[in-house]
């Protein structure tokens, strides 16, 4: 075909009538392309949000949220809410505003990935259950029955040096900035400096252990803790939840001594601002039967000293702890409260030994579910049935993460598996689950945080309060999980170790730290094989940053 000069052409003419035609035919197949397709060879550009789903208004926030996202370019949002756990209990009202949020997603070409399993923050799941918490072990507690009641009375008894602060010579050491004032340990204005009282103690192994101290302060800016540290391994890890303004208040540490005969411990602030703190009638005993977990798998064992056993409901009454995972709903535990007793006929002065298991937290409340009772591994089925007849998603992911208690009780020590093989386990498990053909199926695209599976990040040794080595833990995702990565700090060498093991993987950046976070990721992930997409991740509900997030992955392609 002679095709006339460019001054000369017109739609009128029929070479640019065919013309026409054949461009109309390629828009038309342009647009029935999927959005994400759209993207051409970029990452998908994922967003996270957490949302209880029950409440209307949230829904309308998240309509305004969702169309943001869309026209930003968002192809999938990560949707958590604390009642994917309880959907048993939930209302028609509830299932209507999930109705409303598919709808709402099919319409922007949103793909909806709801999180579930919360294996390492385990409240939600716990509610139905509270006893289904991991658990530490006390053993051979000594206990002597007076009028009717067996109370705890201990080996060796502990005590403060110098508990009321009056002579800090008393303590081992301490930084030079506190100083005595009226009896109490003052420290003002450390302006970045630690400052500290430290004493060291002696321990009976695995016993349960509480300590209290007064605590004022006056502006001050940097919190106060308490920290018992035996070598490498801190035992507690709850936050003191003192106040910048507070008058004389009383707060409590509870503890397992774990293998541990000996232990320091410290008392003050690390790297604090200004203002005043004070400290004042620190306190530490030996108690019993604290926040006592009852379940197959952490059994109450109580035998005299010379060793024979006693039964529950005939040598003495059941043992419960009412306020054990009650503290403001089912799941919510609480770190000090009046311990239950033994109450029993036997005669004054017997002597007893008392072993049990009792429930320990992490920072604001954080509780970790037991992988090895059978009870958790139904209500994992139950959940994932249940989720998936609510949302029908093409994909789910699995919230392993920052699992910070494990394989202590007798349920997962029978086992005998280390640490890194039991999360091994029960990863493989709740993968089996759902792609189970009565539940969502083998198709189903699968995605977990990437933590708990990363040498790099948290799957080694002594890691918080989990018995053993995490190491291995790896072992039990295959190649059709997506990672969920996570560990800015190292993230070069981590994505690389998930790239050669096969998996594809998803950043998770942001943070609430601005977009330059992601640049950093993409940087590092540039040549990096796998990478599908990075997702804005706030765990702040602050989403200002939400477009321009999306303008810097949307330059990005894989290969690069």
């Amino acid at each position: 075909m002679n095709v006339p000069p460019k001054q000369f052409r017109h739609w009128s003419d029929p070479w640019f009538a065919n013309g026409r035609f054949k461009l109309s035919l390629l828009l038309l197949a342009l647009l029935a392309l999927p959005a994400q397709l759209g993207r051409g060879a970029g990452l998908d550009c994922w967003l996270y949000c957490s949302r209880n789903l029950w409440v209307d208004k949230n829904i309308d926030d998240l309509e305004a949220l969702f169309r943001r996202a869309a026209n930003a370019g968002y192809t999938h949002a990560l949707l958590a809410d604390s009642k994917f756990a309880k959907l048993g209990d939930m209302d028609a009202h509830y299932f209507r505003n999930v109705e409303r949020v598919k709808q709402l997603a099919a319409e922007l070409h949103l793909e909806i990935v709801p999180a579930l399993f919360p294996i390492g923050y385990s409240n939600d799941l716990l509610w139905h259950d509270p006893n289904l918490i991991e658990a530490l072990p006390v053993r051979d507690a000594p206990f002597v029955v007076q009028d009717g009641v067996a109370r705890l009375q201990p080996d060796q008894a502990v005590r403060i040096k110098g508990g009321d602060f009056s002579d800090l010579k008393q303590w081992d050491w301490k930084d030079d900035i506190v100083q005595p004032d009226g009896g109490a340990a003052l420290i003002r204005d450390p302006k970045g400096q630690n400052a500290r009282v430290v004493q060291k103690l002696r321990l009976t192994p695995f016993r349960q252990y509480h300590f209290s101290v007064r605590v004022r302060t006056q502006d001050f800016h940097g919190p106060p803790e308490v920290k018992l540290l035996a070598g490498n391994r801190a035992l507690n890890h709850n936050y003191l939840g003192v106040k910048p303004t507070q008058d004389w208040t009383t707060h409590h540490v509870v503890f397992n001594s774990l293998e541990n005969a000996d232990a320091n411990l410290y008392l003050g602030c690390w790297g604090g601002g200004t203002g005043s703190l004070w400290f004042d009638d620190a306190k530490l005993e030996e108690v019993g039967l604290l926040n006592l977990v009852r379940r197959e798998g952490a059994p109450l064992s109580v035998h005299t000293t010379g060793g024979k056993e006693l039964i529950e409901g005939r040598d003495f009454e059941r043992v419960d702890d009412p306020h054990m995972g009650n503290r403001l709903w089912k799941g919510s535990y609480d770190i000090y409260h009046e311990p239950p007793i033994i109450k029993t006929s036997l005669p004054n002065g017997t002597r007893l030994r008392v072993s049990y298991y009792h429930a320990v937290t992490v920072y604001d409340d954080q509780a970790v579910m037991c992988p090895s009772e059978p009870k958790t591994v139904e209500l994992l089925r139950d959940q994932a049935k249940r989720m998936h007849a609510a949302w029908g998603a093409k994909g789910y992911l699995m919230s392993h993460d920052e699992i910070r208690v494990w394989n202590w009780c007798d349920a997962c020590q029978r086992r005998h598996l280390d640490a890194g093989a039991l999360l091994a386990d029960n990863v493989k498990t709740c993968i089996q689950i759902l792609r189970d053909p009565a539940v969502a199926g083998p198709a189903v695209r699968l995605y977990v945080w990437s933590d708990m599976f990363d040498p790099q990040h948290n799957a080694h040794k002594d890691y918080y309060l989990v018995h053993g080595d995490l190491s291995g833990s790896w072992v039990g995702l295959d190649k059709e999980v997506t990672i969920v990565n996570w560990n800015f700090d190292k993230r070069s060498d981590s994505l690389k170790w998930f790239a050669d093991r096969g998996n594809r993987q998803l950043i998770a950046g942001y943070y609430d730290a601005g977009p330059d976070q992601i640049r950093a990721w993409l940087e590092s992930a540039k040549g990096v094989k796998g990478i599908t997409g990075a997702m804005f991740t706030t765990w702040q509900n602050r989403y200002d940053d939400l477009e321009r997030f999306a303008k810097v992955v949307s330059v990005f392609s894989p290969g690069n």
